[in-house]
C-alpha cells in the first residue's frame, strides 16, 4: 500500500503559497475570512451533485460547498466574507476531480454579474501570475454565443430533437439520449464540445446560463430565458461557478420542487429542502454575488502539473 503522498514536497510548499496568495486578495479587500461546519444536518438538491451521507440519526452529509451557512452568515448581517474549504461529492473520479477538494467561496455585497465576473477573472489570473506565468486577457461570452460559435446552434431555441441529433452527432450514445431533457444535452455539449474550448490562452467567463439551469441565481429581469450565472474556465477546464444570488425564499423552495421532481424522474434521493437556509432568505439576505472556484484545479494550471493528484498531498485512494 503506497503511503507516500502524490505531490512532492516542492509543491506542496508551492501550493501552500498560492493558499497565501489567495486570502491576502481577499483581504486587501477587506473581505472576512469565515468557517462553518463541513458537516450538516441538511444537503443541496441540486440534480447534478450527490452528497456523502454520514451513517446515524439524524442523518448528517457531508458538505458540498459552504454555500447554505455562508448565506445564513451574509442574512446575519456579516458583510462580504470568503472561505478556503474542503468539499465532498460523490461522483467520478478523475485528473479534474477527486471526491474531497478545496474550494474558494466568497460572497461579495452588491456586486453585479459584471463586477463578480472580473473579480473572479481578477483572482484566477493573479494566481497564475503569482507561479509565474504571462497575465491572460479576459473574455466576456455568453452560453448562447458559446454554443453558436463551437457548435452553429442555438442553446435556448434549438428543437430539442435537434440537441439530440447534435449530441448523437458528437458521441452521446443513443440509449443516453432516449429520454434525455433538454438539460442532460445542453450539459453533455458544454461538457464534451464547448468548455473544452472556452479559455484557450485567455480566461473566459461564460455566462447567462438558460434559465432551467439557474439554480441558487437570479434570472435576468432583462431576457428572463436566462440566469445570472457564469463559469470562469481556463484552457478548456472549468474552475469557478457563480451567481447573482436569488434572494426569494418563495422562490427558492420551488426551486428544491422542482429539483425533487427531476431527481425523481432520475431515481435520485430526495433530500429534505434546508429549512434554515430557507428561514434566512425570508429574514432577507442582502443583494450580492457569490463564487466557488476549484483551488485544485488553478493550482494544477498554475504549477503545469498534469492533474490534481499532483498538486494535493493524499487524494482519494490514498485518504
Amino acid at each position: 500500500m503506497e503511503w507516500r503522498p502524490t505531490a512532492d514536497i516542492p509543491t506542496l510548499r508551492q501550493r501552500a503559497t498560492l493558499l497565501d496568495a489567495a486570502r491576502q486578495f481577499f483581504r486587501d479587500r477587506s473581505v472576512l475570512e469565515v468557517e462553518t461546519p463541513v458537516v450538516l444536518s441538511h444537503t443541496v438538491t441540486d440534480v447534478q451533485l450527490e452528497s456523502l451521507q454520514l451513517t446515524g440519526h439524524p442523518p448528517r452529509f457531508l458538505q458540498t460547498s459552504p454555500e447554505y451557512p455562508m448565506k445564513r452568515l451574509l442574512a446575519a448581517g456579516s458583510g462580504d466574507i470568503f472561505q478556503v474549504c474542503h468539499a465532498l461529492r460523490a461522483g467520478d473520479r478523475s485528473r479534474l476531480h477527486n471526491p474531497e477538494f478545496t474550494l474558494i467561496e466568497w460572497y461579495r455585497l452588491g456586486f453585479r454579474l459584471p463586477a463578480i465576473m472580473a473579480e473572479t477573472a481578477e483572482l484566477a489570473g493573479w494566481l497564475l501570475q503569482c507561479a509565474g506565468h504571462d497575465r491572460r486577457p479576459t473574455e466576456f461570452l455568453r452560453y448562447n454565443d458559446a454554443f453558436r460559435r463551437e457548435l452553429d446552434c442555438d442553446a435556448l431555441d434549438t428543437p430539442l430533437e435537434i440537441l439530440a441529433a447534435r449530441s448523437a452527432d458528437c458521441g452521446l450514445a443513443l440509449q443516453s439520449i432516449a429520454g434525455a431533457s433538454r438539460n442532460d444535452l445542453l450539459d453533455f455539449l458544454i461538457a464534451t464540445q464547448v468548455g473544452p474550448r472556452l479559455g484557450q490562452g485567455k480566461l473566459t467567463c461564460l455566462h447567462h446560463f438558460p434559465a432551467s439551469q439557474a439554480s441558487l441565481a437570479q434570472l435576468d429581469p432583462q431576457d428572463p430565458r436566462t440566469a445570472l450565472r457564469f463559469e470562469l474556465y481556463a484552457d478548456g477546464i472549468e474552475l469557478a461557478n457563480g451567481y447573482v444570488e436569488l434572494a426569494s425564499s418563495i422562490e427558492q423552495q420551488q426551486r428544491f420542487a422542482a429539483d425533487h421532481a427531476e431527481r425523481g424522474r432520475r431515481g435520485l434521493a430526495q433530500p429534505a429542502m434546508d429549512p434554515r437556509l430557507l428561514a434566512a432568505l425570508t429574514h432577507g439576505l442582502p443583494a450580492c454575488a457569490g463564487v466557488a472556484m476549484g483551488f485544485d484545479r488553478v493550482a494544477m494550471l498554475a504549477l503545469n502539473a498534469p492533474d490534481i493528484d499532483a498538486v494535493m498531498a493524499f487524494p482519494w485512494e490514498r485518504a
